[in-house]
């Protein structure tokens, strides 16, 4: 795992042959682990974002929708601006989005439940307000996460954070009821 994050981020393309090959193991071997190269892939990927996640969460010290904010700009930022994301985007694409967005992997299930988290937290904290099912509202809050990393795939127009963000940040405001 920590071999194909490594690669991941250098960036370079996760060849399970090569990775068995490098840690000396037959590349059945790496099947019977880990199962098909898409369900390693969302596990390596999945391993990369939920650290970004915390360490991200880690760095705010807002509270509140302000917060929830801040974590979720921060991480669109890290994704966006990560090599290894972009070049894994940019030469896989539709499979990269299948993998991230579709039913077939619990990678979506998976940043659903960390961010319903993060609502919790500050709900539970008396730190926010809200009249809706925090699931629900971290289900829109990662749509529309997906919706900036997948920009090129949806419109054809390359992700950039400063985009992303002015207008990533007034909508969570909104859906937050946070004043700006």
């Amino acid at each position: 795992m920590r071999l194909a994050q490594r690669r991941f981020l250098a960036p370079e393309r996760i060849d399970m042959g090569m990775l068995a090959d490098e840690l000396d193991i037959n590349r059945v071997t790496l099947y019977r682990w880990f199962g098909s190269r898409d369900d390693f892939l969302v596990e390596v990927i999945w391993s990369l974002a939920l650290r970004t996640f915390d360490y991200v969460k880690a760095k705010v010290s807002a509270q509140g929708a302000e917060r929830v904010v801040a974590v979720v700009v921060g991480f669109l930022d890290t994704i966006i601006t990560n090599p290894g994301a972009q070049r894994w985007l940019g030469e896989e694409r539709e499979h990269a989005m299948r993998l991230l967005a579709g039913p077939q992997t619990n990678f979506q299930h998976r940043l659903i439940n960390a961010l319903q988290n993060l609502l919790e937290e500050e709900v539970n904290a008396s730190r926010l307000d809200l009249a809706v099912d925090l699931h629900e509202l971290a289900y829109v809050i990662v749509r529309v996460i997906e919706s900036y990393v997948y920009l090129d795939l949806i419109t054809g127009k390359q992700p950039e954070f400063e985009r992303a963000a002015e207008r990533v940040e007034p909508i969570l405001r909104m859906l937050l009821r946070a004043e700006a």
